[in-house]
């Protein structure tokens, strides 16, 4: 059993077809499904089902695969800070986050690392949850992730800043006309909020096991209506801006997204830390993008 047997594995896992695997390792699918074949027999049974137009892990397969994503990408993680061991001209970096980070803050701090390093490929991947980020750094996917803070996550994790959050209103809203300077107007009670219709969002953060929006409003004293349930954090602005309901919204995101008049501050505030974390001390690209990060 071969560390490129497990990677074949893996990317055939991850493509879905012996295909498109075969194009993105750049070897022939002959010699792919020989490697494939050549593992099944060294594991004793058959890792992959084969079927009309695709392939899946056979329960033998899923219980395979997490160790083998595990080792694939902690040789990949190993390639990447050694060829960055020299500095950060040149190499590799994967950043994994969640969407509302990816779309807000990053944005400006990968501008800045490619300015700063432009020898750098970057790679950035997106989760729907924090659960699922933590989850697949901890198998591997990146070298450097920036999510919330987690009290379990037992590597190395450094605050680069905080997220805001306030509520997006419908234009007609009486809110709007309350003050006229946009989301740093005098804030609003949340009672005063519970005979509104709330957007709710796939992603919405959970804080006590509970999604925040049941957590906060429950403290309030009062149970939300939910009109309204999306997937993403800007699909949700983009329907409370147009008026079906109210919505959080973290303030680096809103003003791309919702017209100043139509934010609205809670009092108190709503803050969260923003963290990087990741399995290792980071080294090369990974420490200079942690710099930029800082900076920003």
């Amino acid at each position: 059993m071969s560390l490129r047997q497990m990677e074949y594995l893996v990317t055939v896992v991850e493509e879905g077809s012996f295909t498109r695997a075969a194009e993105a390792l750049h070897v022939t699918q002959s010699a792919l499904s020989h490697q494939i074949k050549a593992l099944e027999r060294e594991v004793g049974g058959p890792l992959l089902e084969r079927l009309p137009r695709s392939v899946r892990p056979t329960p033998m397969g899923r219980a395979f695969l997490p160790d083998a994503e595990l080792a694939v990408r902690s040789w990949r993680q190993a390639r990447r800070a050694a060829r960055a061991a020299a500095g950060a001209e040149g190499g590799e970096l994967e950043i994994a986050t969640v969407h509302g980070v990816a779309v807000g803050v990053l944005t400006g701090a990968v501008a800045r690392m490619r300015r700063l390093h432009p020898r750098v490929t970057l790679g950035l991947r997106e989760y729907a949850t924090e659960d699922e980020l933590y989850e697949h750094l901890a198998r591997g996917v990146a070298d450097l992730a920036v999510g919330y803070r987690h009290d379990a996550w037992p590597g190395p994790c450094w605050e680069i800043g905080e997220e805001r959050i306030v509520l997006a209103v419908p234009p007609d809203d009486p809110l709007c006309d309350r003050d006229s300077s946009g989301a740093g107007r005098v804030p609003v009670d949340l009672a005063e909020l519970a005979d509104r219709g709330w957007v709710r969002c796939g992603m919405e953060p959970r804080i006590e096991g509970r999604p925040f929006v049941d957590l906060v409003c429950g403290r309030a004293g009062f149970v939300p209506r939910t009109v309204l349930r999306v997937e993403h954090a800007t699909t949700a602005a983009r329907m409370a801006a147009a008026g079906a309901g109210i919505c959080l919204i973290a303030e680096h995101l809103a003003p791309a997204l919702v017209p100043a008049r139509q934010l609205v501050a809670v009092g108190p505030p709503w803050r969260r830390p923003l963290i990087a974390f990741s399995r290792a001390e980071p080294t090369g690209a990974a420490d200079a993008f942690l710099r930029v990060l800082r900076e920003d």
